[in-house]
């Protein structure tokens, strides 16, 4: 037994489907059935939904949620395309995965050394010259900044801290610090402390205060955080906390120890990008055709990036050691390719962004489609672009506006020292990041077209003969019989 199926138009009424010219059908009845039982003329047992579209007999032919594709040739396709990039990214990992960072001597400097957790047990106020927290300078020339300074920490109360270590084989160890008023962290009691151990200093000055314990606060951020994601998100933001930890994990236990193990810092950078690209979209986002044109299009913008940054980097003659951080990276690790090492941290600063890009320009796409199935490649990629560029416009403005936001210090110090726009820009410090900018932001506007086209092509090219449902088209023809 056949039937044809009634499409409601917007308003809620439903229509009989149109008959070709030349074909005849019997009578349809309020149920939407054509002719008798056992007629089979032609025309009859078909239905057509709004526009000529093929229509299903039964009654749950509409589609909810996006017309994915998924006839077999589009995941031929996909497939072909999106399983040796997987296997590469795999061969890759396992080839460089470097099995942890390697071992050196610890040279007590910056971040290079060794720390206690401690806990201030103490506190008094005692005047300043007593402690001798500061000595003036042989001079005494309160002119200058250092006699100034000096002067100054000689005058009021300075507090006196008792700290007590709290991990480690010294645990319950106590030791002195002294800080000065005009110092910007001050210290109080019961106040839980980082503590930095020189162990081949003189007893009395092994253990110093270098930081405060922010231990609980960032828990708690970070659980405010997990719990805002799952509420909003539910099981999408449940994917999403996966993914990030994913993404962390690929970052700490195969990026870092595999650049300091020596291996080529944009190539390291490239794959673990791609790792986490494939692990967080495909866990957020679903294994379907949609995705894998978000994966493509996100890949393709990282090669562009990759290769921008590479020629900028090199032609800017950016050497990647700007500060006391990439000076103690050159000076423990010599052989690090510090000019790659900018490069990688362009590509994995500008991923986020692109997963963001790209999801957003398919899911368009996608939905362009659904809307008005009659749309093709042309049309979806014309209306899939106008939503493109207001993202493209907000986009770029938050990457310059968080390099910006980063950069806000060093921006203060060049505009204390009232230097022109033209020198501060020709600093390399300031120049790597108009050029991590630059090329980040020419990645992220190249990656709505590139995305568009392939999500409108892919949308378009799927072949219901296959199997998979047919959307509706703008012109006539009969539609799928389907016994019951």
């Amino acid at each position: 037994m056949t039937s044809s199926q009634r499409f409601p138009d917007p308003d809620g009424h439903r229509h009989q489907p149109e008959q070709p010219p030349g074909q005849s059908s019997g009578p349809v009845d309020d149920r939407g059935h054509g002719g008798r039982p056992g007629d089979r003329g032609p025309g009859q047992g078909h239905g057509q939904g709004p526009g000529g579209g093929h229509a299903h007999s039964h009654g749950h032919s509409h589609v909810h949620g996006p017309a994915t594709p998924v006839s077999k040739h589009l995941r031929k396709v996909i497939a072909a395309v999106l399983i040796p990039f997987a296997t590469a990214v795999l061969v890759g990992l396992a080839v460089l995965w470097p099995g942890g960072a390697p071992a050196h001597e610890r040279t007590g400097v910056g971040f290079d050394r060794q720390t206690e957790q401690g806990e201030v047990v103490r506190i008094e106020k005692v005047d300043c010259r007593d402690v001798n927290a500061a000595q003036v300078p042989p001079t005494e020339n309160p002119t200058t900044p250092e006699g100034r300074e000096a002067a100054a920490a000689q005058q009021g109360q300075c507090t006196k801290a008792t700290v007590e270590v709290t991990s480690g084989d010294d645990r319950g160890r106590r030791f002195v610090e002294i800080v000065q008023p005009d110092a910007t962290r001050q210290l109080d009691n019961g106040q839980g402390v980082v503590v930095a151990y020189a162990p081949d200093a003189p007893r009395d000055l092994q253990y110093s205060v270098t930081d405060v314990d922010r231990t609980l606060p960032m828990a708690l951020l970070a659980g405010i955080f997990a719990l805002a994601v799952v509420a909003v998100g539910r099981l999408r933001g449940v994917m999403a906390l996966v993914a990030l930890a994913v993404s962390f994990a690929v970052l700490t236990l195969f990026i870092l120890p595999a650049i300091l193990q020596g291996s080529n810092p944009l190539l390291v950078a490239v794959i673990g990008a791609s790792a986490i690209m494939l692990i967080a979209l495909y866990s957020c986002h679903g294994l379907n055709a949609r995705t894998s044109v978000a994966v493509l299009g996100t890949l393709v913008s990282l090669l562009l990036i990759g290769l921008l940054g590479s020629l900028f980097i090199g032609w800017a003659s950016l050497t990647g050691n700007t500060d006391d951080n990439t000076g103690l990276i050159h000076g423990l690790y010599p052989d690090i390719d510090m000019s790659g090492l900018l490069l990688a941290g362009v590509i994995i600063g500008s991923l986020g962004v692109l997963d963001d890009v790209t999801v957003t320009q398919t899911s368009a796409v996608w939905e362009l489609k659904q809307a008005d199935p009659r749309m093709g490649p042309r049309a979806l990629y014309r209306a899939g672009i106008r939503i493109g560029r207001d993202h493209i416009a907000s986009v770029v403005n938050t990457l310059v506006l968080a390099y910006a936001g980063a950069a806000l210090p060093l921006l203060l110090l060049f505009s204390i020292a009232q230097s022109s726009v033209g020198t501060v820009a020709n600093s390399e410090l300031v120049a790597e990041e108009i050029v991590r900018t630059l090329v980040g932001s020419i990645g992220l506007v190249a990656s709505v077209p590139v995305t568009t086209a392939l999500a409108a092509l892919v949308v378009s090219a799927d072949r219901p003969s296959d199997g998979a449902p047919a959307p509706a088209t703008g012109r006539g023809g009969r539609g799928r019989r389907r016994k019951r």
